[in-house]
């Protein structure tokens, strides 16, 4: 076999390289986790913060070799794409069961009060937020970003660069404004995490759902640098398409939380 032979094999399956990227991510993640713990317990903040260096490095450069792998070195193929697009809805049916526990906290205690809150929900002295506020105002705006997102593809479906650019511009800019609206939000409620089971429950489900508008945030940030590069074609652009999957995902999860949490919970 020829050097050229060997470096084209003849099976459309992607044989991945050694790589660290997995041992350091779960060392990062390790490393968070612990000094997280360490850090609410006020004895030192610096493992955390290490812990989160080691995260943020590892996705850097782990990102880096997966663009590498599928726009310029080929590797993914179709039939890759099919093991990636199983991979991507089995990680989001994952996320869907941290939501449920978290859902399943909130409705124990609101559907089934105890004698430490009167038998009451929400409890007694709680201030809750009025729902067409704030979160009604976020709702908006996720509904929009998910308008704005489909756009983006449905342009890269046609070849359209400069619509893609445009709906991924505005879809991380919603995002943004939507974090910075909850983080408005969180700065003036009436309540802190520690002040009983309506704030932890609120606090654990809203303040899930805002981590993972980050992450999505940041996910189609890194979109919008590969579509002003190039990197999308209308056959082949996963990235992209896992990236909407995952936002959408957070639309859905918060027209939820509104409805349940700040609408019918308060």
């Amino acid at each position: 076999m020829s050097e050229a032979e060997s470096h084209h094999p003849d099976h459309p399956y992607h044989m991945v390289e050694p790589s660290p990227w997995p041992a350091l991510g779960a060392l990062g993640a390790g490393t968070l986790a612990f000094g997280a713990v360490l850090f609410m317990h006020d004895i030192t903040w610096v493992v955390m913060i290490v812990g989160l260096v080691l995260v943020l490095v590892t996705m850097f450069l782990w990102w880096r070799d997966v663009i590498r792998e599928a726009t310029f070195q080929g590797h993914h193929t179709p039939v890759v794409q099919i093991g990636l697009r199983y991979g991507m809805i089995l990680f989001i049916a994952s996320e869907v069961m941290f939501f449920a526990a978290f859902f399943w906290a909130f409705f124990n205690a609101s559907l089934y009060p105890t004698a430490a809150i009167d038998f009451t929900w929400p409890p007694p002295g709680t201030e809750t937020f009025p729902a067409f506020g704030v979160p009604f105002l976020n709702t908006m705006i996720l509904l929009l970003s998910g308008c704005t997102v489909t756009w983006a593809h449905h342009a890269l479906l046609e070849g359209d660069q400069r619509n893609l650019v445009n709906g991924l511009i505005l879809t991380v800019a919603l995002g943004v404004l939507f974090t910075s609206l909850q983080a408005y939000e969180y700065v003036h409620a009436a309540f802190g995490f520690r002040d009983g089971i309506y704030p932890s429950t609120f606090y654990m489900a809203t303040g899930f759902h805002g981590f993972h508008v980050i992450i999505g945030t940041t996910f189609l940030t890194v979109c919008l640098i590969r579509a002003i590069k190039g990197h999308f074609k209308p056959h082949h652009h996963f990235g992209f398409e896992a990236a909407a999957w995952y936002w959408h995902f957070v639309d859905v999860v918060w027209l939820f939380l509104f409805s349940c949490i700040y609408l019918w919970g308060s």
